[in-house]
């Protein structure tokens, strides 16, 4: 049975409902602070934690509920004959229910609160309690988020005023799972403060956004967690119609938002489209609707069944340019009228919206799992910078040719490895991606090129004039061999290869411009 409960929180949704419900069936009430002056003010009597313990808060509240009586309260077995006598011995009452959100660390660190005022939102009794009473469950009910108070309630009405095991089992899971969380925001939010990106020891933790029908096939299981990390993308993004996104449709749209913010949208508009995970059509131009055709352009048959992502909000026009072929999810920064109109015929698409592009400039971490162990590394924030590059071949690219090689290097970051990305005018006219051999990848690169022409109707591949960027450099010249026969006037390299010279050579020979950017980009 129920019959004292502590309640202290930060969040008061649903609080003076629950504490009614409570109190109807006689449960009494201890409180602290504002939780407590929150409840006398809707009229419900509550006992203050300072006068059930005999000790008042000291140290600016930072000692209140740290006392024998509560967590005694909280820790003593009832089944233990020489628990029960102790707590008899010192004046101990039971606690059986606990109600406790914590100080809003988090919120505090996001709106970028200092150094004194982030230390004193790390809560320190309320992570106590809670950790008290979830390890006593078999007889103390803990609740650590208003969402659960219902099913309390329905407990209590269903069992004559006691829960279940089942129930407090489940909430003493959460209960734990939230102080974890807790605790890990705060040794990160240290770690940032000291500049330490990779601590000795590294937590990571997520709240479930949704439980996915499958992972990537059918017989692996999966769910989708948000981290505390406030990127805008598919974690923060509002759904305005289709289907439930399934575990591959997140992967896909992550590649596509996080490639198409590479690009400034005060600069250009720019339209990607990634099939599993790769972009198969990248362009920018002055409208959506004219990159959305130069990105089609590049790769028509891929696009089929992709994934569509846009740096600026979408139109009305570039909406129903985008709905003439199947599409598996359109994201963008917003969507006008006109294009949720035009999208809403389409019952299937998943549209989303985000509020904003991710900079692509940000620093972060991101992390892969393996067996035993996670890899953890700095996000590639590094871009395309044309002031950097280092001319190697006899001649020198041109203007349109080095804002060229700029924009494949932006896209061949997102391309698994080998990369070779053939760009024209602002837009992709070949990818090749994820071979094993570099020169693997330029002939893909070239004979997907070939494909568009003959599809769209051209006498020559749109790599005809083009520039190609690598993500890596050429350990030999056969790779660039192919890139002469695509057609390519300039090229775009990291270097470092011990057969560097022989590359040079080979474009000189080929009458090529070639650059280093120093910088390699291998995406795995």
């Amino acid at each position: 049975m129920i019959a004292r409960a502590l309640l202290s929180v930060s969040d008061k949704t649903g609080l003076v409902e629950f504490a009614f419900a409570l109190a109807e069936r006689g449960v009494e009430l201890l409180s602290t602070g504002g939780t407590a002056k929150a409840l006398r003010d809707a009229g419900l009597k509550v006992v203050e934690v300072a006068d059930h313990t005999g000790s008042p808060e000291i140290l600016d509240g930072r000692v209140k509920t740290l006392h024998p009586k509560v967590h005694g309260g909280l820790l003593g077995r009832r089944d233990v004959p020489d628990h029960v006598a102790q707590m008899a011995a010192h004046g101990i009452a039971n606690i059986d229910l606990v109600v406790v959100n914590l100080y809003p660390f988090e919120a505090t660190v996001a709106r970028g609160a200092d150094w004194d005022e982030t230390i004193e939102n790390i809560d320190i009794g309320g992570p106590a309690m809670i950790r008290s009473a979830a390890k006593n469950h078999d007889h103390v009910t803990v609740v650590v988020e208003p969402a659960d108070y219902k099913a309390v309630l329905d407990d209590l009405a269903t069992h004559g005023g006691a829960t279940t095991l089942t129930l407090r089992r489940r909430l003493a899971a959460k209960a734990y799972a939230r102080t974890a969380a807790y605790d890990s925001a705060i040794s990160g939010w240290f770690a940032r403060q000291l500049d330490d990106t990779f601590p000795e020891r590294l937590t990571l933790a997520g709240s479930r956004v949704a439980t996915l029908r499958y992972g990537e096939n059918p017989h692996q299981s999966a769910a989708f967690y948000a981290t505390a990390e406030k990127r805008p993308g598919v974690a923060t993004a509002q759904q305005l119609q289709g289907k439930g996104l399934s575990y591959n449709n997140l992967n896909d749209t992550d590649a596509a938002f996080e490639l198409v913010a590479e690009f400034d949208p005060a600069e250009a508009a720019a339209v990607v489209i990634v099939k599993h995970a790769n972009p198969c059509g990248v362009a920018t131009a002055p409208t959506l609707i004219e990159a959305w055709k130069k990105a089609l352009l590049c790769d028509p048959v891929s696009a089929f069944g992709g994934i569509v992502a846009t740096n600026r909000p979408l139109d009305g026009e570039t909406a129903e340019a985008i709905a003439q072929i199947f599409t598996e999810v359109i994201v963008a920064p917003e969507a006008d009228g006109a294009a949720r109109a035009v999208l809403a015929a389409k019952k299937n698409l998943r549209v989303l919206v985000t509020g904003g592009l991710p900079d692509a400039k940000s620093p972060g971490l991101i992390a892969k799992t393996l067996a035993g162990g996670l890899l953890v590394q700095t996000r590639d924030t590094v871009g395309a910078d044309a002031s950097r590059f280092e001319v190697k071949t006899a001649r020198v690219p041109s203007p349109q040719e080095t804002a060229d090689m700029a924009f494949a290097i932006k896209v061949a970051k997102h391309v698994k490895s080998n990369t070779i990305v053939f760009a024209r005018n602002g837009a992709t006219v070949g990818i090749g991606a994820g071979q094993m051999s570099r020169v693997d990848s330029a002939r893909i690169a070239f004979r997907k090129a070939q494909d568009a022409a003959k599809a769209a109707g051209l006498e020559e591949p749109l790599t005809k004039g083009s520039v190609a960027a690598s993500d890596a450099f050429f350990p030999f010249a056969d790779g660039l061999d192919v890139l002469v026969e695509a057609g390519a006037t300039a090229v775009a390299q990291p270097g470092g290869s011990i057969r560097d010279g022989e590359v040079i050579a080979a474009a000189d020979a080929a009458g090529l411009a070639m650059v280093f950017t120093g910088e390699r980009h291998f995406r795995h």
